[in-house]
């Protein structure tokens, strides 16, 4: 692939760099999306019946487990070299912030430091009464487990439909947004809100958009560069034509 060298020079001269990444970048890393998620014991149930508070009310064990599954998948998974070339990109640029829809801690797995977590993350949990993150409990034979504080279900804290995003982290991606020189996204579909609204809002400022996927999408006439391809293929490139001369740690 021949990387335009407006996009390679608009690199490196930019002092902030914004990515956004979907469920694409993790799929390379064999992490299922949300509804391919649905297989085997879990395949007769709609992901939207579950992932609800309502869900939760009328049956709280049931998707606790549907989320206990999705975490031993996760786990297994191991950052790809998009991920990599992220946390070498963040190393080197001045200003770097990766916001992603992704609730899998890929990219903290591979280094990057400075990240904004949409949707949450399948690692943390949370009270369902008090919606703050708990870091210890004791295991009860019925799952869920209680808050050591209330005594309330705990649940994963990832954000469910009909929820709003957690205020602060969307306050702190739409600042970066406003600030960015390249915003760059990767592996997202464009078609989940408020997410999708970034990079519009961000090129409205002034920034250069570079989509970075494997098909077209509602954010593609928009942007000035279009990396068609898996990003771990891309994303590697991309940053060797940008600082060949980097004594980083390469993805390879």
């Amino acid at each position: 692939m021949n990387i335009p060298q407006t996009l390679i020079q608009s690199l490196r001269e930019a002092r902030h760099v914004v990515v956004l990444t979907g469920a694409g970048i993790s799929a390379e890393s064999g992490v299922p999306t949300f509804r391919q998620a649905q297989t085997g014991l879990w395949s007769q149930y709609d992901p939207q019946e579950l992932a609800t508070p309502e869900a939760f009310r009328r049956n709280p064990r049931l998707v606790w487990d549907w989320y206990s599954w999705r975490r031993e998948l996760v786990a297994n998974a191991l950052p790809n070299q998009g991920h990599l070339a992220l946390a070498a990109i963040e190393q080197i640029t001045p200003k770097f912030t990766l916001i992603t829809q992704n609730v899998d801690s890929l990219h903290q797995r591979a280094g990057s430091r400075n990240v904004l977590e949409l949707h949450g993350n399948l690692s943390r949990v949370k009270c369902f009464q008090e919606d703050i993150v708990i870091d210890e409990w004791r295991e009860t034979a019925e799952p869920p487990p209680r808050c050591p504080r209330c005594g309330g279900l705990l649940r994963p804290d990832v954000v469910w439909f009909g929820e709003m995003l957690p205020a602060r982290i969307l306050h702190l991606a739409n600042e970066a947004t406003r600030s960015a020189d390249i915003f760059i996204t990767i592996g997202t579909s464009g078609i989940v809100y408020p997410a999708a609204a970034l990079p519009p809002a961000a090129i409205r400022s002034g920034a250069v958009g570079i989509e970075v996927n494997t098909e077209e999408t509602p954010l593609t006439q928009s942007m000035a560069h279009v990396l068609r391809g898996p990003s771990g293929e891309i994303m590697p490139l991309l940053f060797r034509e940008a600082w060949p001369e980097s004594d980083i740690c390469q993805p390879v």
